[in-house]
């Protein structure tokens, strides 16, 4: 297989992966109990759109979503949405605040599992190798 069948073998796979949309945070404001991101869309043909996302509060603070989290679970949002186009204004769910929450929690979960217990000494008196023999 040459390099160039795998090039073109690539590109035959997934056709709308070549589509690239990209997600500006221009900002964001806060209007009552909902942190309200603003982005601006930048399409392949390079015309800058402007959409939201509205995340609420209550629900962040209930799911233990870090405020600084939120400009990007709100990129990945928009990221994932198909419909951005017909709504430029979305709101983050509680099912999938929920779901990012269960994605974090078996993250942290899998972290623990991988970690290392620490060492312990393998003597009664872990010290006593360099001290040396006691003198009385």
């Amino acid at each position: 297989m040459t390099a160039e069948t795998r090039a073109g073998e690539e590109r035959m796979e997934n056709p709308a992966r070549n589509v690239k949309m990209q997600f500006i945070l221009t900002g964001f404001t806060q209007e009552l109990g909902f942190r309200v991101f603003a982005f601006e869309r930048l399409g392949e043909d390079r015309v800058r759109t402007r959409c939201t996302v509205r995340a609420d509060l209550v629900l962040v603070r209930r799911y233990g979503i870090r405020l600084q989290e939120l400009p990007l679970m709100c990129r990945g949002l928009l990221e994932r949405g198909d419909d951005i186009e017909e709504t430029p204004t979305l709101i983050f769910s509680e099912e999938q605040m929920r779901a990012c929450a269960d994605e974090r929690a078996a993250a942290k979960e899998g972290a623990a599992h991988k970690r290392k217990a620490p060492r312990r000494p393998v003597g009664e008196n872990p010290g006593a190798a360099w001290r040396g023999p006691s003198q009385y």
